[in-house]
C-alpha cells in the first residue's frame, strides 16, 4: 500500500467525523450483541447437562433472549451499513468534485496531450472502485477489529491456555495476506491503467467512426481493440488471481486452528478441566475470531483496487495547474483604458522544449481594427489566438491589452472581452434557447430571437417541433453542420463582446449561408477589434490588416490590395484557390 494514498483517502472520510464515530459505536455495539449470544448458548448447554434433562421452559427463555440479542445486533449492522455507504458516497462525491474543479484549472496543454477516454475513466471507473473499496473496507474493518478484540476477551475468560493456540495462528494469517496483497496491488494498478487506455480507444473510435468506415478500416480497428482488450483481460485475470488467493489461504490456516482447538477442548473436557458448554462457546468464539481475518483478507482485494484507482486520481489532481491568475479586474480596465488596443512584444512560445514555434513576435493592433491571419496549416495562426486568450501562457515576452499585461489580468476577466467562434461547433444537451443563451443565461426570449434572426437561424429553428424549446443532444444529430454553426454564432452575437475571434467560423457552412453570415458579421465586427483566421482568403478582403504567417513568424503584412501588389507569399496563396476552377 502507498501510505500517502491511503492517508489521503482517509482525509476525505475525516470530513464526516461525527458519522464516522457513530459508525464505530454501531460496530462496537453490534459486536457486543453478537459476542453475548455464544456465552448464553454455553450456559444453556451446561444447564441442561447439569440437570440431565431437557428443560423446555428454560430453552424457550434462552431462545427468546437470543432472538432479542440477534434482532438488536442485526439492526445495528444495518445502521452501520447505511452509515458507511453514506460516508463513502459523500467522500467520493467530494473527491469527484475536487477532481473536476482541479481539472478546470489545468492548462489547455493537459487536454491536448491526454487520452480523453482515460480522463473519463478516472471520473467513472476509478471513482467507483474507490467508493466500493471504502464501503466494504470501512464496514469490514470496523466490525472485524471489534470482533477480534471482543472474541479474545471472551476466550481468555473461558480458557487462557486454549486462547494462546488461537492467537498463534493470527500472525500466520496476517503475513500470508500481506504477501498476497503486495503482489495484487501492482496488478490492480496495471488493470486500472489498461482500462483507461481501452476507454480512450473506444472514445476515439466513436468520434472518428465516419472516417473509419470511409477507409474500410473496421478490421484494423477491431484488431487493435482486441489487443488492448486482451491486455485488460490478462491484467484482470492476474489481479483477480492474486486477490482471490488471500481468502482461501487465511481460511486454511484458520480451519486448521479450529480443528486443533476442538481436539484440545475435547481432551480438556474428558480431563474435567472445561465444561461442554464452555467448549461450545469457545469454538464459536474461535470461529468469530478467525472470521474477520477471512473477511478482511477478502476485502483487501477491493481495498487494493481502490488504492490503485485513487493513486490514478491523485496523480491527476497533483498535476501542475495554470500559472497564478492575475489581479487586474474587469472594471478597472474599463475605467482606465479604451478597450481593444493590443500589443505583442517580443513574444516567444513553443508547445515543447524541442521545437520553437513563435519567436520574438511583435505586433500592434489599434482598437476597432480587423486583423486577418492566414497561412498554411501549422504556421501558428490558432496558436496566436490561444496565447491572446491565455489558453496557453507565453514562454517569454509580453502581451498588452490596453496597456495592461494580460498575465496580470485574471483569465475569467480577460475572456469576458472576447467572443470566439470556432470551426467545430460546440453544443450541449438542452434546448436551442439554452444553447444560444449559454453566455447570457438571463437573456430574454426576444433577445435570443433577435440574434437568431440576424444570423439567419430563426427560420429553421421555427420549423423544428418545439421551436426554441426543441431539445438537442451535444452531438446535435437532428441539425446539419451549418445549422449548428449558426447557433454557435448566435451565441456569440448575444453576449455582444468588445472583441471577436473568428477561427474558420464559416468553413462548415455552404456558400449561400456564408454570404448571409458575412453580412451579419459586418454588423458585429463594426467598431470592434477582431481577429479572423481563414483559409478562404476571399472572406478577408475587407480586413484592415492581414498577417501572413509561416513557422510562427509574420512573413508579410498589409491589406489585401497591398499584399496582392507584392506578388509574394500571400499572392501565391490567394491565387492557388482558383487554380483548379
Amino acid at each position: 500500500m502507498k501510505k500517502n494514498t491511503l492517508l489521503r483517502i482517509l482525509g476525505y472520510l475525516g470530513n464526516y467525523k461525527l458519522l464516522f464515530v457513530a459508525s464505530i459505536i454501531c460496530a462496537i455495539l453490534s459486536v457486543i450483541m453478537s459476542l453475548i449470544s455464544p456465552y448464553l448458548i454455553g450456559v444453556a448447554i451446561d444447564n441442561m447437562v447439569a440437570q440431565g434433562m431437557v428443560d423446555f421452559e428454560y430453552i424457550a427463555k434462552s431462545l427468546f433472549s437470543l432472538f432479542i440479542i440477534y434482532a438488536i445486533s442485526n439492526t445495528l449492522v444495518w445502521l452501520l451499513s447505511y452509515l458507511t455507504n453514506y460516508i463513502s458516497f459523500k467522500a467520493t462525491n467530494d473527491m469527484r468534485r475536487e477532481l473536476f474543479n482541479n481539472m478546470n484549472q489545468f492548462p489547455l496543454k493537459f487536454y491536448d496531450t491526454s487520452n480523453h477516454g482515460d480522463i473519463i475513466s478516472r471520473f467513472t471507473n476509478d471513482i467507483d472502485a474507490v467508493s466500493d473499496g471504502m464501503v466494504q473496507g470501512i464496514s469490514t474493518l470496523l466490525t472485524g477489529i471489534s470482533t477480534i478484540i471482543g472474541a479474545i476477551g471472551f476466550m481468555i475468560y473461558i480458557n487462557p491456555s486454549m486462547t494462546l493456540v488461537v492467537l498463534v495462528s493470527a500472525p500466520a494469517s496476517f503475513f500470508v495476506a500481506r504477501y498476497v496483497t503486495k503482489n495484487s496491488q501492482r496488478m490492480f494498478k496495471e488493470q486500472a491503467k489498461t482500462l483507461g487506455n481501452l476507454n480512450g480507444y473506444v472514445e476515439e473510435y466513436i468520434g472518428g467512426l465516419q472516417v473509419v468506415q470511409l477507409f474500410n478500416a473496421e478490421e484494423e480497428i477491431f484488431n487493435k481493440f482486441k489487443k488492448i482488450n486482451n491486455e485488460l483481460y490478462d491484467t484482470g485475470v492476474k489481479a483477480q488471481f492474486y486477490g482471490s488467493l488471500t481468502n482461501p489461504s487465511t481460511r486454511l490456516i484458520n480451519n486448521m486452528t479450529y480443528s486443533i482447538v476442538g481436539i484440545i477442548g475435547g481432551i480438556a473436557a474428558i480431563l474435567g478441566k472445561i465444561t461442554v458448554g464452555n467448549i461450545s462457546s469457545f469454538l464459536i468464539y474461535s470461529n468469530l475470531f478467525a472470521k474477520p481475518f477471512n473477511e478482511i483478507s477478502g476485502v483487501l482485494t477491493q481495498i487494493q483496487a481502490a488504492i490503485a484507482s485513487a493513486d490514478r486520481i491523485f496523480n491527476v489532481m497533483d498535476m501542475k495547474q495554470e500559472k497564478k491568475d492575475g489581479t487586474i479586474s474587469h472594471s478597472r480596465l474599463i475605467e482606465t483604458n479604451e478597450i481593444g488596443n493590443l500589443v505583442f512584444k517580443d513574444v516567444s512560445f513553443s508547445y515543447s522544449t524541442d521545437i520553437s514555434l513563435i519567436k520574438n513576435f511583435n505586433l500592434k493592433v489599434k482598437a476597432g481594427s480587423r486583423i486577418a491571419i492566414v497561412g498554411k496549416t501549422g504556421s501558428g495562426k490558432t496558436t496566436l489566438v490561444n496565447l491572446l486568450m491565455r489558453f496557453y501562457d507565453i514562454n517569454s515576452g509580453s502581451i498588452y491589452l490596453d496597456n495592461a499585461d494580460i498575465s496580470e489580468i485574471s483569465r475569467d476577466k480577460l475572456r469576458r472581452y472576447f467572443g470566439i467562434v470556432l470551426q467545430d461547433s460546440w453544443l450541449f444537451e438542452g434546448t436551442i434557447f439554452d444553447n444560444i443563451a449559454y453566455g447570457e443565461p438571463d437573456a430574454s426570449y426576444e433577445e435570443v430571437v433577435k440574434v437568431a434572426k440576424e444570423v439567419g437561424a430563426h427560420n429553421f429553428i421555427m420549423q423544428l417541433p418545439k421551436g426554441y424549446s426543441t431539445t438537442i443532444s451535444s452531438a446535435g444529430e437532428n441539425l446539419s453542420q451549418g445549422q449548428k454553426q449558426l447557433i454557435t454564432i448566435a451565441r456569440v452575437m448575444l453576449i455582444n463582446p468588445p472583441m471577436l475571434i473568428l477561427d474558420e467560423a464559416t468553413s462548415n457552412i455552404d456558400t449561400r449561408t456564408e454570404i448571409r453570415i458575412q453580412k451579419a458579421f459586418l454588423k458585429l465586427l463594426n467598431g470592434r477589434t477582431s481577429f479572423i483566421i481563414a483559409h478562404r482568403l476571399s472572406t478577408i478582403k475587407e480586413a484592415d490588416l492581414i498577417l501572413v504567417m509561416d513557422n510562427g513568424n509574420v512573413v508579410e503584412s498589409g491589406n489585401h490590395d497591398q499584399l496582392i501588389k507584392m506578388k509574394s507569399y500571400y499572392y501565391k496563396l490567394y491565387n492557388s484557390q482558383f487554380e483548379d476552377i
